[in-house]
């Protein structure tokens, strides 16, 4: 078990999320047709209202929406379709609640108009690497970001650990160069994304203490990922059991932030999980 120390995560518009002694959910809010477990579910913008609604009830600390998928094989989708979705979302969210909002996006244009109508955080699942001028929008306005780590689209160094560090350096640098705060910065070790073997996977979830190194709170996003297909021989939608063990499972060695699509199971899993933490510090 690791010990995680309480720090705040500083956000955008003057707010702030304590990461550590409780494990913190993001909810995941698509407002696409082809996403691969709920795709078409929340394309209108009462529905992914609704539903992030429905989430903040249920324990989210924050609702991550997303206009455009990154499943494998998913067809791209313009700057301007991206926002179409995803900033009425923003907005009627801001209006009617006090929920920290993330916008998932690798698109610099796209986070700054975000960030303007409402959110807190930017969620790239490219680490910055995609679009580097995003950095200078995050730091702009001392939004929080979430950056992923991917292995599409270049060569990766075969020891997983390796390869992360590798990427996080390209990142943190291109971070630094923008003058990103260090307390603004998250880490997702991106499972799933170009890790295509459940060994790839575990074997990440088995050394996963490593990456604090780093230096940084770590967000995790196995929610219902292939390799938990494989494992568990279900379909994408009714994976969320097996999504609330590899949480369990990484609490444990660490990781703060959960981005999930169920959050009622994780927010029960991940209370047990919490609960033994304190009571192996009290020992």
């Amino acid at each position: 078990m690791v010990k995680i120390a309480d720090r705040d995560w500083l956000l955008a518009h003057g707010r702030t999320l304590t990461l550590g002694g409780k494990a913190r959910l993001m909810a995941i809010v698509n407002v696409t047709p082809d996403s691969f477990s709920d795709g078409g579910d929340h394309v209108a913008v009462e529905d992914a209202v609704s539903f992030g609604l429905r989430c903040l009830e249920e324990g989210a600390d924050i609702l991550d929406i997303g206009g455009e998928s990154t499943r494998p094989g998913a067809e791209p989708v313009s700057a301007a379709q991206e926002q179409d979705r995803v900033l009425p979302v923003i907005e009627a969210l801001a209006k009617q609640t006090d929920a920290l909002i993330s916008i998932d996006t690798y698109r610099a244009e796209t986070a700054r108009l975000a960030l303007t109508a409402g959110a807190h955080i930017i969620n790239d699942v490219y680490g910055l690497q995609r679009e580097p001028e995003i950095a200078a929008v995050a730091a702009n306005v001392r939004a929080g970001i979430c950056m992923m780590h991917t292995g599409r689209g270049r060569e990766v160094l075969a020891d997983p650990i390796a390869d992360q560090n590798l990427f996080f350096q390209n990142s943190l640098a291109i971070a630094a160069a923008a003058q990103v705060l260090p307390a603004t910065i998250t880490l997702d070790p991106g499972f799933g994304f170009a890790k295509e073997t459940v060994e790839t996977n575990m074997d990440l979830m088995a050394r996963f203490e490593e990456l604090h190194g780093l230096g940084f709170p770590l967000l995790v996003g196995t929610s219902r990922k292939r390799f938990l297909g494989t494992l568990s021989g279900r379909d994408a939608a009714e994976r969320d059991y097996a999504t609330a063990a590899t949480s369990v499972l990484l609490r444990m060695k660490g990781a703060s932030v959960f981005r999930v699509h169920n959050v009622k199971v994780n927010r029960d899993a991940l209370a047990v999980a919490d609960a033994m933490l304190a009571a192996q510090a009290r020992i």
